[in-house]
């Protein structure tokens, strides 16, 4: 028997969502509760090291304070030394740094920085006035059985300063209690100044913050349950009117079901065959712009072999004249007509060598092939530094020459001169003084970097990656064709598993180029 029915349908989604929402409530009020109290304790502990630690700056701030009066008087009194001690102690015996505690400074005169049953005479201790101008030992011992002073005098020894617990009696009362001082060594009075705090202060004072915060948490943990049980009650009031908008929309779902129903089986019927017409047609376009791309690529070669040969010619031309020259006079004779044979066949072999680099560059590979980074990045410098001198851009070749990659060659190249001559081509339109182009290369992770960085002023388009758009371009008409970037990432994105992408920097743009190891 089927519980839920087209009739029992909005009844059922009350009586469901409001057991989900009720034990949802009471689950969430329930974690609530626990991870409030743990955040609570976790809270107090932090702030208990805290607290102790500040007590700890505390302390030492005040020490450093009653150092600087001390240094200014000796600086700027013309007393003798006595007289200023004097003062000191009475200056001394009526400080306290914190209202309504048990804390007081207390100073020893030293004697033997080194210890022993006479180290040092009790100068200040108002907590202690029986002990005042008289000799103390290091043996002393706390109601704990520790020799504090000996403690604190070894760590002045060595540092110049000590923090050190131990048990003391507190002023007006005989029981000893746990106490933490800070003593300092003042050179010039040869005196050890110290102040301390009860530890039982401190923990009064913690105590006193913990049901702060408790009484804070608990009337928190109040309100939210408050709150939670308001929301479940609106929620229960928003599933009766959902319950009932959804009897109101099923009645007319029914009435449309029958209806779309047919349209269904006309457009199953027509449904593949327009799918297929529409992926030949994607794949129509896609092939368009590769061969686009790679007839405009042809172009760049055939006029960057052209930049290339025309030095080279010059020199052959040169070398012709200068042959057809002697020999008009009479004087080519065959030392001169060898070594201009050399000359001659130096510069075809350099022009046969940019064949070969062009060639290499068109020549189809689908296999992926492992090769060094640094060749291959020397076999694009050898298209395009022709027009890259031309136009003064400086490029500055950092590549380890033992980093591989195992990719498409071919299509690598094709996409890392199309980022350089992008970059060429913003350099020179923007007219850049001190035109560079930096190439970096490195490992990371799982992936080998190519990095290629212009001073040519950054991209402006937002978003930036707008660039990697089909037919989108900056420049003029003539000038650009807005396929460079798409073929780019599509090579890198989808043929090698990589990943392109770009940045402005200080000075200009940062292509990065991400290959699988």
């Amino acid at each position: 028997m089927n519980l839920i029915t087209e009739k029992n349908l909005p009844k059922m989604i009350i009586y469901i969502f409001s057991i989900i929402m009720s034990s949802m409530i009471l689950m969430i009020s329930y974690f609530y509760i626990e991870y409030t109290y743990k955040d609570f304790d976790i809270q107090m502990d932090r702030f208990v090291k805290e607290y102790y630690q500040d007590k700890r700056k505390t302390l030492k701030k005040e020490i450093d304070t009653i150092f600087d009066i001390l240094n200014y008087n000796i600086v700027s009194k013309d007393i003798n030394n006595q007289e200023f001690k004097d003062e000191a102690i009475r200056l001394l015996n009526n400080i306290t740094f914190e209202e309504k505690k048990s804390n007081y400074f207390f100073v020893y005169d030293i004697k033997n920085i080194n210890g022993g049953d006479k180290f040092a005479i009790l100068l200040v201790n108002p907590n202690r006035p029986d002990l005042i101008n008289r000799f103390i030992s290091t043996n002393f011992k706390d109601a704990n059985g520790k020799k504090f002073r000996e403690e604190f005098l070894f760590n002045i020894r060595k540092t110049g300063e000590s923090y050190t617990e131990y048990a003391y009696k507190k002023p007006n009362e005989s029981e000893a209690k746990l106490k933490l001082s800070y003593f300092k060594y003042h050179e010039k009075l040869n005196w050890v100044v110290a102040v301390g705090v009860y530890i039982d202060d401190i923990e009064n004072e913690i105590l006193s913050k913990r049901q702060n915060l408790e009484r804070n948490v608990k009337r928190q943990i109040h309100q939210n349950i408050v709150l939670f049980l308001l929301f479940l009650t609106i929620a229960i009031v928003v599933s009766i009117f959902i319950s009932q908008e959804i009897d109101r929309v099923l009645k007319d779902y029914q009435r449309k079901v029958s209806e779309d129903a047919k349209l269904l089986e006309e457009l199953n019927s027509t449904l593949q065959n327009r799918v297929q017409v529409e992926i030949d047609k994607n794949r129509e376009k896609e092939q368009l712009l590769v061969e686009k791309s790679r007839f405009i690529a042809l172009g760049e070669m055939i006029s960057n072999i052209a930049h290339q040969w025309r030095q080279p010619l010059s020199e052959l031309s040169a070398i012709l004249m200068n042959i057809k020259f002697k020999h008009s006079l009479g004087t080519l004779d065959i030392d001169s007509m060898q070594k201009k044979s050399n000359e001659a066949t130096k510069v075809l072999e350099y022009m046969s060598h940019t064949i070969d680099d062009f060639r290499n560059f068109f020549m189809p590979k689908k296999e992926k092939e492992e090769f060094l980074l640094y060749t291959i990045m020397n076999s694009v410098m050898t298209i395009i530094s022709s027009s890259l001198e031309n136009n003064n851009i400086k490029v500055d070749l950092k590549i380890d020459e033992n980093i591989k990659v195992n990719t498409y060659l071919n299509e690598y190249q094709q996409v890392v001169l199309n980022i350089m001559k992008n970059a060429k081509d913003v350099l020179i339109c923007n007219d850049i003084k001190d035109a560079c182009i930096t190439i970096k290369a490195y490992k990371e992770n799982k992936s080998i970097v190519l990095t290629i960085e212009d001073n040519g002023g950054g991209i402006v388009t937002k978003p930036k990656n707008k660039i990697f758009e089909p037919y989108f371009t900056t420049k003029s008409q003539a000038d650009g064709t807005g396929i460079g970037l798409y073929m780019s990432k599509i090579i890198i994105d989808k043929n090698m598993d990589g990943k392109l992408k770009v940045t402005n920097i200080k000075d200009g743009a940062k292509f990065w180029i991400f290959i699988p190891r």
